[in-house]
């Protein structure tokens, strides 16, 4: 045998033939490190320690957050299959979470080709549970069956009970050696301890896992308020279900969250809906078959299937769109076949029935731009899909989107035919009418908008910049720069002068902003102020917006301190929630607050920014024996009172100013005051009057001044 050690070579000589001779195949090597050895494969749980992201989308938060869907998911088929009525999740101190659940209890007797318990068997082994061939579940969340093994995967310890047979049992698993603890201690083997007896009609399983930090990022953390939410979803899929959440962590809620709902999708659309409704809560119902092949026995087959469809949706004022889909049990945010099979058929039963005709879109007609699209229909729409069938194809193992082809077809002709049955006889005529205006001047918004896009793209081709006359622009522009927004000419001027042209802009108002919360899209954008504030921002508005597009990193709003001044405030707040709302998502909307008074004494200016402040801060001038007849208090009537220097103290001087950064929460409250304002302030006399009458037990007789 020539040997293969490597021999150095003479200087100045050629090897000899002897030298260049090649070793057998059996020891020679590729050269490039890649044969036989390096092909290796993964016993067992390993797979998924070595991909985790393969099964749970990731290690970070969402990962681990979907260990606890995997669990819930199981114990809600349960539910579904009308065996379990109450589930109980709880975050322990320790950061141990436990889910529970009333159903039947994972079989604990001993599996006949593993020779271990069946509870083990579920525990360890990928693709294995009660959800293949179709008798422990007709339909269920996936047929994957790695939800509990990839839970014992990815934990550094788990213990497993079941309430079977007039016992509890037990089976526990460190590093996924199965066995038992007694204390610190623990024993691997594959016996099931019975730790307690109970009554023979109490079923159930309980799972509580610990899981392992070296897989996890150290970040990484379990949301309740997502887990609440998911629970929420959960009981408005499975009516009946009771779901209780404990969080006992430290800084954890000391009440417990329960929640069971009765009414099932319709339930979760009214839970859903929000800023007034078009339309009464449409419910759409239907079953059908479907063939599909799979093997059987290692034969491909083909099965006839019966596939329920379930939908519940409604349209709202606003334009924002909420479509919930679902798969028996699972949540599918990344939609799938069923939801396309919606899509399509929400679109074709608009144009076909209840835009058909339509005298509003007849100008539209004659340019064959009538026809609805998909934003359009779904402008507004909060909806809830879901179809139950046994043996879903997913795509991808977290189970986000639906993949079963014939799916499409069955939502979209159940969708279809009660849409239409709605629209032409069995919805009330007042909210077909209503969905009908609503529907259409979406079409002739999204036209009108495409067609001022275009005239700007024109305007700017020959030379024109686009921009508003009445803006002072900033020399810079990014993530550093404001646009500033004013309240008339005469605080612009003081403004322009008082800032800082390299990155303000300042955009005077000269009349009152169109009430956004109940103004048409066509109404809000003919508005000029509207208008001019979406040209100077320059990302554009409503679905459209983009925020990588805004020109400024700060929009500021400055008025009057006065109650006009709150109404305008009010009234660009409700704006800006519902046409470029990511501003505000975004944490970039401001409101500047200039005093409402200011009072000198000597070189010291005290500025107070209400009444109340005022009676405060005279109160405490007047300690000393100062008479307070002797403050004399100037009230700002407006912004264009203040010279130059004290609205830049107040209001643009970085290191002055006073800037409250506004939230979701603030402008809803301000879209509530907006129309509170209209009300009490506007040209609808009856509307006033009615409101008045309404209210009137509020007012106090003492406090009338007469």
């Amino acid at each position: 045998m020539v040997s293969t050690t490597a021999t150095p070579k003479p200087v100045g000589k050629k090897p000899t033939p002897a030298a260049r001779k090649k070793p057998p195949a059996a020891t020679r090597k590729s050269g490039n490190g890649y044969d036989a050895d390096a092909i290796q494969t993964l016993e067992g749980l390993e797979a998924v320690r070595k991909r985790p992201g393969m099964y749970i989308g990731g290690t970070g938060s969402q990962g681990l957050m979907h260990l606890v869907w995997e669990l819930l998911d199981n114990a809600i088929d349960e539910a579904a299959a009308g065996f379990a009525d109450r589930i109980d999740i709880t975050l322990h101190r320790d950061n141990s979470v436990e889910v529970a659940d009333n159903g039947r209890g994972i079989p604990i007797d001993r599996h006949a080709k593993r020779k271990v318990s069946a509870l083990e068997v579920v525990l360890t082994e990928l693709h294995a549970g009660g959800k293949f061939g179709g008798g422990a579940y007709g339909a269920s969340g996936g047929l994957h069956g790695v939800g509990a093994s990839v839970v014992n995967a990815l934990s550094a310890k788990l213990v497993a009970q079941v309430d079977r047979d007039g016992h509890t049992h037990e089976l526990c698993f460190n590093e996924r050696v199965a066995g038992q603890f007694s204390g610190s201690t623990f024993t691997a083997g594959h016996h099931l301890e019975k730790v307690k007896r109970i009554s023979r009609n109490k079923t159930g399983t309980r799972i509580r896992f610990w899981s392992d930090r070296d897989i996890f990022d150290p970040e990484a953390r379990i949301d309740i308020d997502q887990v609440r939410e998911r629970v929420v979803q959960a009981c408005f899929l499975v009516p009946g279900i009771k779901i209780r959440v404990v969080d006992k962590r430290s800084g954890g809620s000391a009440e417990p969250f329960e929640f069971v709902s009765r009414g099932g999708l319709t339930d979760l659309v009214d839970h859903l809906s929000s800023g007034g409704n078009a339309c009464e809560v449409i419910t759409l119902s239907g079953i059908d078959t479907f063939t599909e092949r799979v093997p059987v026995d290692g034969k491909m087959t083909d099965i006839l299937r019966e596939c329920i469809v379930e939908v519940a949706l409604r349209w709202v004022k606003g334009y924002e769109t909420r479509v919930e889909s679902f798969v028996n049990t699972i949540p599918t945010s990344h939609g799938g076949t069923h939801t396309a099979g919606f899509d399509r058929a929400l679109t074709r039963a608009v144009n076909d029935v209840l835009l058909k005709d339509t005298r509003k879109l007849a100008k539209l007609a004659r340019d064959n731009k009538h026809r609805a699209v998909r934003e359009d229909v779904q402008e507004g729409l909060v909806a809830a899909c879901k179809v139950v069938f046994a043996e879903p194809q997913f795509r991808g193992q977290t189970k986000q989107e639906l993949g079963t082809p014939a799916i499409e077809k069955i939502v979209y002709d159940v969708v279809k035919r009660g849409l239409t049955d709605w629209f032409t006889a069995s919805g009330p005529r007042t909210h077909v009418t209503a969905v009908r205006e609503k529907l259409a001047n979406a079409v002739i918004n999204r036209v009108t908008s495409k067609q001022m896009l275009e005239t700007r793209r024109r305007a700017a081709s020959m030379g024109s910049t686009g921009m508003p006359d009445k803006l002072a622009d900033c020399r810079r522009h990014g993530p550093n720069s404001e646009l500033i927004i004013v309240e008339g000419d005469s605080a612009a001027g003081p403004a322009k002068a008082g800032r800082d042209a390299e990155y303000m802009a300042i955009l005077p108002l000269r009349g009152k902003v169109v009430n956004a919360g109940k103004a048409t899209m066509k109404q809000v954008l003919d508005n000029a102020e509207a208008q001019a504030l979406f040209t100077a921002i320059g990302a554009g508005s409503g679905r459209d917006f983009d925020l990588e597009s805004a020109r400024y990193g700060r929009i500021v709003i400055l008025c009057d301190a006065d109650v006009d001044g709150s109404h305008i405030r009010c009234l660009l707040l409700t704006l800006i929630h519902e046409y470029m709302r990511p501003l505000l998502e975004a944490g970039r909307v401001y409101v500047a607050q200039p005093p409402l008074y200011s009072c000198r004494i000597g070189d010291t200016v005290h500025r107070a920014f209400s009444d109340e402040e005022r009676d405060e801060i005279t109160a405490k001038l007047t300690k000393g024996g100062r008479k307070a007849g002797n403050l004399r208090w100037n009230r700002f009537k407006g912004l264009g009172e203040m010279n130059v220097e004290e609205l830049a103290e107040c209001a643009l001087d970085p290191e002055t100013r006073i800037l409250r950064r506004l939230t979701m929460d603030d402008a809803a409250a301000a879209s509530e005051a907006a129309e509170l304002f209209e009300t009490l302030m506007g040209s609808d006399v009856a509307r006033r009057r009615e409101y008045l009458i309404a209210n009137s037990a509020l007012l106090d007789p003492a406090a009338l001044d007469v």
